[in-house]
């Protein structure tokens, strides 16, 4: 496998026709407002600090959950926080205008992540490893957004000892909706969609 740290930019592979409409509309649904766990501590600039000068060790491979995914090449331990998920900082209605336009030159995936009601990250062509995170119903992560210099970020948390060569996994939480989202993540206890 390919041996990154969290800084690297790749190119994504393109999905199958398949894949094309559940990540769009994942994609979609990915937008809508991000519950972010816990709230946010003292530590949790201590711990983005530690994460910027000690990046964790990640790569990202094949996953048997959904194409490609991002896995563990250290041990990492219950409650560190792993990456921070990046991109370009954009309001709602770039966002939209985006999706359209990726949708309309055959871009399969985008990686929009809404932080609230008027910020989504876009990392669909300058983002990080964290854009290769893949759902899973019974996920070792969380994201959680915390707040640094007066600047909202996503940050990826394990919730438990993440052995290497485990895929980070988070529950993407998308709300409930009519169009059911196939979910593919083989965990005890899936759902069976991810809406």
């Amino acid at each position: 496998g390919t041996v990154a740290t969290a800084q690297a930019q790749f190119a994504k592979p393109q999905p199958s026709k398949q894949n094309v409409s559940i990540s769009r509309e994942a994609r979609s649904n990915q937008r809508r407002l991000l519950t972010a766990f816990g709230s946010e501590t003292d530590s949790d600039l201590l711990k983005f600090n530690v994460l910027k000068f000690r990046k964790k060790q990640l790569k990202f491979s094949k996953s048997s959950i959904h194409d490609w995914g991002l896995f563990a090449m250290e041990p990492i331990a219950a409650d560190e926080m792993v990456i921070e998920y990046v991109g370009q900082m954009i309001r709602p209605v770039v966002a939209d205008l985006r999706e359209r336009q990726y949708e309309a030159t055959g871009i399969g995936s985008s990686y929009l992540f809404r932080i609230d009601l008027e910020t989504i990250i876009d990392a669909t062509k300058c983002g990080n490893l964290a854009r290769f995170i893949n759902h899973s119903c019974n996920p070792n992560c969380y994201a959680k957004i915390i707040t640094i210099d007066s600047q909202k970020k996503i940050v990826i948390y394990s919730k438990q000892q993440i052995n290497v060569n485990e895929e980070i996994t988070y529950d993407y939480k998308f709300p409930i909706e009519d169009e059911k989202i196939p979910c593919l993540c083989g965990a005890q206890g899936c759902r069976g969609t991810l809406n």
